[in-house]
Order: C-alpha cells, then sequence, then structure tokens
C-alpha cells in the first residue's frame, strides 16, 4: 500500500549470484531477507518461488549479473516476472555488478550494443527502477527508460586511501577510458594524475605503450572499474616499477578475475589489491594481497533513501 505518495512496507529479496552481500545489505537495513527460492529443474531451467506476499510493496531484488552472467541474469528477470504478476508496488533491480556493460558501442561493423539489449530486456521484465555501481560506461544509465541510480565504488576507495595517510600519492588511471574516474578520486584525495597508455591487440590482451605523467618515487594507485584477467593492471604496475614508482597499489570495483588473474596479481609487483564486494570472491581465489571490502552499507543507505523518497546526492559528497 501507499500513504502520501511512499509505500508503507518493502522487502528484499536475492537471486544466487551473491547471497552474503544481499544478507548483509537487508541486516544494514533492519530486515531479513524475503522468503523465496530460486532452483533449477533437471534440463536447467530457472525456477521462482516468491513465498511471501509483496502485493503492493516496494520490492528490491539484489543480484548483480556475475559469473555465471546468462543464469544470473535470468535468475533477475524471473524474480522481477514473478514479483509483477504478484502485483508488487514498485520493483527496484538492484544490480551492484552490470554484465554486458563492456558491450556498450559498435567498436566495429555489425557489432551488438548488448548493454542495451540487456537493458530492455530488464525493462520489458516489468523493473521499476534500476540501482547499479560504476557502470563501465556512464551513458548506459541512457539505455534504461526508468530511472537508474549509478552508485559511486570511488567513494568507498577514497575513504580507505584517505586513513592510509600516503605521502607523495599519484592516481594512476590505467587506460584511457578510467581517465575520469581516476580524476575524480585525485581530486578527492588532493593528488596528482598519471594515465597509462596501452594498445590493446585484441580482448583481454593490451600492451603498455607508455606513461604520461610524474611518477618517479611516488606511491601509485592504479583506479579502475573492472578487473577481468588482470592483464591491463598488472602490466601497468609492472610498467610504473619500472619508471620509478616507489610501490604501487591497485584499486577497481568490480573483481570479475577471470583466467589466470590471480596467478598474475600474485606475480605483480602490486604491493596491495583493494576490491569491493559487488561480485563474490570464492575461497580459490582469495589471496594475501587481495583486500575486499563491502559496498553494503552504501547500498542499504542509497535502497532506504529510495523507499522514503529523500535525495540520493548526499551519497556522493
Amino acid at each position: 500500500m501507499k500513504f502520501g505518495g511512499i509505500f508503507s512496507d518493502y522487502k528484499v529479496f536475492t537471486g544466487n549470484a551473491n547471497t552474503e552481500l544481499a544478507e548483509e545489505i537487508a541486516s544494514i537495513m533492519g530486515k531479513s531477507l524475503g522468503k523465496s527460492e530460486v532452483s533449477r529443474f533437471s534440463d536447467g531451467e530457472i525456477s521462482v518461488n516468491l513465498y511471501e506476499m509483496v502485493r503492493g510493496l516496494d520490492c528490491y531484488i539484489i543480484q548483480p549479473t556475475c559469473n555465471p552472467v546468462n543464469d544470473n541474469l535470468m535468475e533477475l528477470l524471473i524474480m522481477i516476472d514473478a514479483m509483477k504478476r504478484a502485483s508488487a508496488g514498485r520493483i527496484n533491480a538492484v544490480i551492484p555488478y552490470y554484465g554486458y556493460a563492456r558491450q556498450d558501442r559498435k567498436a566495429k561493423a555489425r557489432d551488438p550494443i548488448t548493454a542495451k539489449l540487456v537493458a530492455d530486456i530488464i525493462v520489458a521484465a516489468g523493473a521499476d527502477r534500476v540501482v547499479t555501481m560504476d557502470l563501465h560506461a556512464a551513458q548506459i544509465q541512457g539505455y534504461f527508460n526508468i530511472p537508474v541510480d549509478h552508485l559511486l565504488g570511488a567513494s568507498v576507495l577514497i575513504k580507505y586511501f584517505k586513513k592510509k595517510e600516503f605521502e607523495d600519492l599519484v592516481i594512476v588511471s590505467p587506460d584511457h577510458g578510467s581517465v575520469a574516474r581516476a580524476r575524480n578520486m585525485a581530486q578527492a584525495l588532493d593528488t596528482p594524475i598519471a594515465i597509462v597508455d596501452k594498445r590493446r591487440n585484441k580482448p583481454n590482451e593490451s600492451e603498455v605503450m607508455n606513461v604520461i605523467g610524474d611518477i618517479e618515487g611516488k606511491t601509485a594507485v592504479l583506479m579502475d572499474d573492472i578487473i577481468d584477467t588482470a592483464g591491463t593492471i598488472t602490466n601497468a604496475a609492472t610498467a610504473l616499477m619500472e619508471l620509478g614508482a616507489k610501490e604501487v597499489y591497485a584499486c577497481a570495483t568490480h573483481p570479475i578475475l577471470s583466467g589466470k588473474a590471480i596467478e598474475k596479481i600474485k606475480d605483480s609487483p602490486i604491493k596491495e589489491m583493494i576490491v569491493l564486494n559487488t561480485i563474490p570472491i570464492p575461497p580459490e581465489k582469495q589471496l594475501d594481497k587481495l583486500k575486499v571490502i563491502s559496498v553494503a552499507p552504501l547500498f542499504a543507505e542509497a535502497m532506504i533513501r529510495i523507499f522514503t523518497h529523500d535525495s540520493l546526492s548526499k551519497l556522493f559528497d
């Protein structure tokens, strides 16, 4: 039900993609996760059962579309459809990591724009709002014809590095695509910025060509949104050390960590890799130099503000 334009109550649900994060978010919000079951039929089809009433309520589905991407995306879509058919008042798709975001444009002839396709499917399924974090390309917000709340992981990372109180710090973008993120972080920390000029010969393979900016004798922090195979970030770290950086840290929002990423990070000169828990990291991919910081408090506050119709802009101050 609604009273004065505000829903009288809300419920938080999750699929199987990142249940630990969902439980932490719900706990911060003072809620238990909604009773539901997302399972598989013997042929692999996804089955969704909601065991609580959602009629007229503000509902949140926490589901990053990480690996296995297609399974997690389908879980999200089917949960949205189940809630729509159960007459939920408003369906909020909370997608900490938005899969297919790197396919956001036609890079060559006959390329699909899959990020737009996924947005269309989510809207068609019945979502009323999307809450996400650090889209690979900010313009993906415009692919949706519903409100999108785009949270910034940098706000969490900035707090971490402020506590470190480094001297002679420089924020480094590992490629041209992350310059805006690095610049915003550098401004918040009042530090200079440097840029790694790289060339990508084919997907998941890159080569450092040059470093623009002064990094000699400084503590360098590489800032990116996604760490997939870790080739870009580890190649950049090696180049920075060879060019005279005192030490290298790296940080990113989404730790995909596919292929030989863990081996590359382990063997790299990176002193510490700081990532956020938008994507769950299985035990076999955890190592000493990998530090995980939770985004649950940020998502919880955003979701409460959405429910109460408060401004989210304060979250970016």
